[in-house]
């Protein structure tokens, strides 16, 4: 863009949100950072991060947008829930037995996530890290050569999770092992995977699913009981697992538009020290939830009734953060006005003359701006604008008549009023 159009059309910025990371100098024709980015906080995990904004200039209105990307520095370091980690392992637990850890969290993306985990001895456990389907990483250690509590009734491991980042960070967490005597059968879940599905805004005690788990033991060491040990501080806010019955329930507001899927590792345990892990997959089912918004980007209330058609009045941003057809937005005005509506951006739409104008006609108009999503039921908002047309020198004077013909006897005096 031309600094002189910048200038004359006075250009600017405009936002949906109230945050504006980028200043515009139009004097110059250049945009500048305002504040300090941080990525980890304006995205989170969501990669490539990027922003964006509209310039707007008048006269004639233009809009252009502007989609500025965050690039990721590692200056977050891998961190785990808690410093130290105990566990309860039987000492006659069969080699293979794997055993569920929290994971790390690092909110930076990309090489400066965490790389990889390392665990430190190797005597009697070894690692094995997944990946799991939502992005998150399912860490186990896995008991290699078997445990004896008359030998050694502790052992400490120590588990680090390092980045890829320039410099290199790292986190650690220490894993404390109490051996207990034998118990002779471990708890099994009746599935390995549950798949589950809850209507957002579904109110608190409602049920997404039951999990269950068989022990072969009798008495104490058959009884299982249920908890969600390793999750996230969002999941955690939104789900809970009854220790008892395996009943999986809301206990917070459910929002599709913040997380579409959640995935649970419930833990089934004996009182041996004896655990099995199962995967709950939850999916949130949408809502029409949110009505669409409007909001008004520029607007000329004053328009010459010799304005061409065509000629821009009013820009207009909408916008619903429902998805799917729940966040498919119409927008219209009412038909007995001589104006129309036109996409340009995504999102945008200007309003538009679409007759020649005559204001001697009509002084004014009022416009509605209606938006509808196509949920069911679907929501609506309205916005009234009004538009006076200016007057242009465009009707001649007009005699009541082309010729007027009079009499006039004579010899009237001075000043008699002959004709009007």
């Amino acid at each position: 863009l031309d600094v002189q159009r910048l200038v004359s059309g006075k250009a600017r910025i405009i936002t949906k949100d109230s945050q504006q990371y980028v200043d515009l100098n139009r004097d110059k024709g250049i945009l500048v950072v305002k504040e300090r980015i941080d990525r980890e906080e304006l995205c989170g995990k969501t990669t490539p991060c990027s922003f964006s904004f509209e310039i707007i200039l008048e006269n004639p209105i233009q809009l252009y947008r502007v989609t500025v990307e965050v690039v990721d520095i590692n200056d977050n370091s891998p961190s785990f829930q808690k410093g130290e980690i105990n566990l309860k392992i039987v000492e006659s637990v069969a080699a293979g037995t794997r055993f569920s850890l929290v994971s790390a969290d690092d909110p930076d993306v990309g090489i400066n996530d965490i790389q990889k985990y390392v665990l430190t001895p190797l005597d009697h456990f070894k690692l094995e890290v997944q990946n799991q389907p939502d992005g998150g990483t399912f860490i186990e250690i896995v008991l290699q050569n078997p445990l004896d509590r008359e030998k050694w009734e502790t052992h400490t491991l120590v588990l680090i999770a390092s980045d890829g980042g320039e410099p290199r960070r790292s986190g650690t967490v220490r894993i404390h092992i109490t051996v207990l005597d034998a118990n002779d059968n471990a708890p099994v879940c009746s599935q390995s995977v549950y798949k589950a599905e809850v209507r957002e805004n579904s109110p608190e005690g409602t049920l997404v699913t039951t999990v269950s788990a068989d022990d072969a033991d009798k008495g104490l060491y058959g009884e299982v009981t249920f908890s969600i040990p390793h999750v996230g501080k969002e999941a955690k806010q939104l789900f809970d697992v009854h220790d008892k019955t395996g009943e999986i329930k809301v206990v917070g507001k459910v929002d599709f538009e913040k997380s579409k899927t959640y995935q649970l590792n419930v833990q089934a345990s004996d009182h041996g020290g004896y655990s099995d892990t199962c995967k709950v997959i939850i999916q949130v089912i949408d809502e029409n939830d949110n009505a669409p918004t409007i909001q008004l980007m520029s607007f000329s209330h004053l328009i010459s009734e010799d304005a061409p058609p065509g000629t821009t009045i009013a820009v207009v941003n909408v916008d619903d953060e429902d998805s799917e057809r729940n966040g498919l937005v119409r927008c219209s005005i009412n038909s007995d006005v001589p104006f129309k509506i036109e996409s340009s951006l995504t999102g945008y739409y200007t309003i538009v003359t679409e007759n020649t104008l005559d204001r001697e006609t009509i002084p004014e108009y009022n416009i509605t701006i209606t938006v509808s999503d196509q949920g069911s039921p679907p929501l609506s908002s309205s916005k009234n604008i009004n538009v006076k047309v200016s007057d242009v020198n465009d009707n001649p004077p007009q005699f009541g008549q082309s010729e007027y013909i009079m009499s006039i006897p004579e010899n009237n005096p001075s000043g008699f009023s002959v004709f009007a």
